[in-house]
């Protein structure tokens, strides 16, 4: 069993939703001036956005949708431990997944990405920077550049490790679980034909 449970990973993960929530609905400028949010934008080479300065409905929607996300989440590890272990056994490699895609979009499809560049020396990428923006790069025409920004990257970066965390923990529990739950399963079979 691992240092810290699945079920406390997961509280921690439901009650980060709901603060960024709130911190989108009440300051969202708090959460792209985050440190970890321009060390990894500038490290990955995307674009500050000016989105975020200051509240919009858009913010105020996904501030919303993140709070009812996390109180949901923490409303289901509220059910018996095997439940809890089946349910998030299922969602967790799903949101993992989904968020690695997500990672790797934001990324690979942004402005910055190696996969748009022309110069296959390998002295172009000792400019100063880790990553350049291409001036032959054109934004997509479904709206998806507006994700490709660092404060969208670095949310689904650390739900990427975080889900991840999660599904290897409930991997590592769940035979102690099943474990646990024959031996008491056994009891109550002795208990009943005595």
């Amino acid at each position: 069993m691992g240092l810290i449970s699945g079920t406390t990973i997961i509280t921690s993960l439901c009650l980060f939703h709901i603060t960024l929530g709130f911190f989108f609905l009440t300051n969202p400028k708090s959460v792209a001036d985050q440190a970890m949010v321009w060390v990894l934008g500038e490290a990955m080479g995307l674009p500050h956005v000016r989105n975020f300065e200051a509240q919009s409905p858009g913010l105020a929607f996904l501030g919303i949708i993140l709070g009812l996300y996390g109180i949901t989440d923490l409303v289901t590890l509220s059910r018996e431990e095997v439940q809890v272990h089946e349910h998030w056994g299922i969602q967790s490699p799903l949101r993992f997944t989904l968020s690695f895609v997500l990672t790797l979009y934001t990324f690979f499809f942004s402005a910055s990405s190696p996969l748009y560049t022309t110069d296959s020396s390998p002295m172009a990428s000792r400019s100063g920077y880790a990553h350049h923006p291409n001036p032959n790069y054109t934004p997509s025409g479904w709206g998806g550049d507006a994700i490709k920004n660092r404060v969208f990257f670095t949310f689904m970066f650390i739900e990427t490790i975080s889900w991840l965390w999660v599904w290897v923990t409930l991997q590592e529990e769940r035979r102690e679980v099943l474990v646990r739950r024959q031996s008491k399963l056994a009891r109550r079979r002795s208990g009943s034909h005595m």
